[in-house]
């Protein structure tokens, strides 16, 4: 993709990003994904430029994906209960996060990780293939899939009770041991 549409895509999705109203606590669990649909498979980069499939993840745990900016206040003010969530819960459930591809790139992303570091991995969605497959409608939008990659779970913003999420997705029958 060339600069200048990567530029214009930005801005396109800056706009789209600052312009879209964040949902009320009661809609939470309906935004993007419907509940029960599959995500369409894609596959994105790692910050180092290698592509990562995300459909390796799907059907062996349940799986939450966070969309992600460096310069996000409500991912960092979501980051102590995805922190607390991943360290209950992370034996059982996969954690990544989707560094969109607004407004910062993977040498930015790195930077602010070594300042910053998460407690799992952070891939690089720089053209929106996944902001797409996942309908992200913003950053801090989480996605939480069931083992067998249906979406159990969607919502915005810092105040997702994100324990609460996992546990319900722990919780169904379906994501007990394969």
């Amino acid at each position: 993709m060339t600069r200048l549409r990567v530029s214009i895509v930005s801005v396109v999705v800056t706009t789209l990003l600052a312009s879209s109203p964040l949902p009320s606590a009661a809609q939470m669990d309906e935004v993007g994904l419907p509940l029960g649909s599959a995500p369409d498979a894609v596959i994105i980069e790692d910050l180092d430029g290698n592509p990562v499939d995300l459909g390796r993840w799907v059907g062996k745990a349940p799986l939450l994906l966070e969309f992600w900016a460096r310069w996000c206040e409500q991912c960092e003010a979501l980051e102590p209960r995805m922190r607390i969530a991943h360290e209950r819960y992370g034996d059982r459930v996969e954690f990544l996060a989707v560094g969109v591809g607004v407004n910062q790139n993977p040498r930015s992303i790195r930077r602010h990780l070594t300042r910053h570091p998460m407690p799992f991995p952070v891939l690089w969605d720089g053209e929106g293939k996944a902001t797409r497959a996942f309908r992200a409608p913003t950053t801090s939008y989480v996605v939480i899939l069931d083992v067998n990659g249906k979406v159990a779970y969607t919502g915005v913003g810092p105040d997702q009770d994100i324990e609460a999420a996992v546990r319900r997705v722990l919780d169904d029958p379906a994501t007990e041991e394969r």
